[in-house]
């Protein structure tokens, strides 16, 4: 999630002194020229130590690590094909064990492919299974489980095009509403996008008073821009509420924290409260703003929204580009073309941080890609269930 619109400016008045400087500083990694491999891990082991958000929670002990990897990288040779690979595997092993699930590094040798820690944990869990297929949503979901004049739109002006699905579920006043990722205030704002008529159906179905209830299919779901939070569920309701705390680095030292501060769900102007029920649908591929937005919806002040499937990815800290203001998030190296990485950490309403943990639903389906192969999602019908 590349924007966070709702942080406050007082936020960046407030500085918290250094816990301890345990390390010289090093040039900013942007700005570091590297000579030498040793150079390099200089310049990375800085920008991480300075940047990544969640050093007082994290399991990697980052000093063990300057210990251990600086004398391997001085025994590298810059110009040798095999001292290459092997700093890319140092990068793998070093960064293995950080639980920023947004964390990815991007090396500028467009032969090295990228370091994802999340990508190998998500592979580990017992439930793995395959992300549900576009084809899914497209034929089998209004064939199977929407009422005539449902409506679809592919978006192709983003540099991720998905599909999107609105309609009524058979038989019901249940609105249904996928979306690939959350870039719905952009698609709104586009006339010329086939996506604008979607979201335009589910807005104006908000304002039907016969609706029993919503379910927003999130599975797969990749994130996308925190301002959606508010103009999506900000309809639902006619009085702003806080459902977590967000928190940023204040300073370059490690342990460098500003203050917890409110992450506030805003109503829109005019917007009255929706009071039916409400179910996020989730799975492993929900990500980021498709974790937040159903943490904010189980946090709905009227009790009425529910997370429906399976444990989603665990990438819940928002990030950003403005990563001189935050003092924190994304930098990059000489060798590393992005180090992606969050820029402030999320904590939960109920005081738990979900970072690298993902967040578990209150009625659990699993996946079945025996079912699914035979027109049947086991895990809609049981969001379905929750509102019948």
């Amino acid at each position: 999630m590349k924007h966070l619109y709702a942080l406050i400016s007082l936020l960046f008045l407030i500085l918290v002194t250094a816990c301890r400087q345990e390390f010289p500083q090093i040039n900013p990694p942007e700005k570091s020229v590297a000579l030498t491999l040793t150079d390099e891990f200089d310049a990375f082991w800085t920008g991480m130590n300075n940047s990544y958000a969640f050093w007082d929670i994290d399991p990697t002990d980052w000093d063990a690590v300057y210990r251990t990897y600086r004398p391997l990288f001085a025994k590298l040779k810059s110009d040798d094909e095999s001292s290459r690979k092997k700093g890319y595997t140092y990068y793998q092993e070093m960064t293995a064990n950080l639980i920023d699930s947004h964390y990815t590094l991007y090396f500028k040798d467009p032969t090295l492919p990228a370091i994802s820690p999340s990508n190998a944990r998500i592979l580990k869990r017992p439930s793995l299974h395959q992300p549900i297929p576009v084809a899914h949503y497209q034929k089998t979901i209004p064939a199977n489980y929407l009422s005539a004049g449902a409506v679809t739109g592919v978006d192709t002006s983003k540099s991720s095009p998905g599909l999107l699905v609105a309609g009524k579920i058979k038989n019901t006043n249940i609105l249904y509403f996928r979306f690939p990722q959350f870039a719905l205030s952009d698609w709104y704002a586009d006339p010329t996008s086939p996506a604008q008529a979607v979201v335009q159906y589910v807005f104006d179905e908000l304002q039907n008073p016969d609706l029993d209830g919503i379910i927003l299919d999130l599975r797969g779901n990749g994130g996308g821009n925190a301002s959606d939070l508010d103009f999506l569920l900000g309809r639902l309701i006619d009085k702003s509420y806080v459902f977590g705390s967000l928190r940023a680095k204040a300073g370059m030292g490690r342990l460098d924290y500003l203050p917890w501060f409110d992450f506030t769900v805003h109503a829109v102007p005019g917007a009255r409260p929706f009071t039916k029920p409400i179910v996020a649908l989730v799975d492993m591929f929900s990500i980021s703003m498709a974790e937040i937005t159903p943490m904010a919806i189980k946090a709905l002040p009227t009790g009425n929204g529910k997370l429906v499937g399976e444990r989603t990815w665990g990438g819940t800290g928002p990030l950003t580009q403005e990563n001189v203001r935050y003092n924190g998030g994304e930098f990059s190296t000489s060798v590393l073309a992005r180090v992606y990485t969050s820029s402030l950490m999320f904590r939960y309403k109920d005081g738990k941080i979900y970072e690298g943990i993902g967040v578990p639903p209150d009625v659990e389906a699993s996946y079945n890609g025996v079912a699914l192969k035979t027109g049947k999602d086991t895990q809609l019908e049981t969001a379905i269930s929750q509102i019948r």
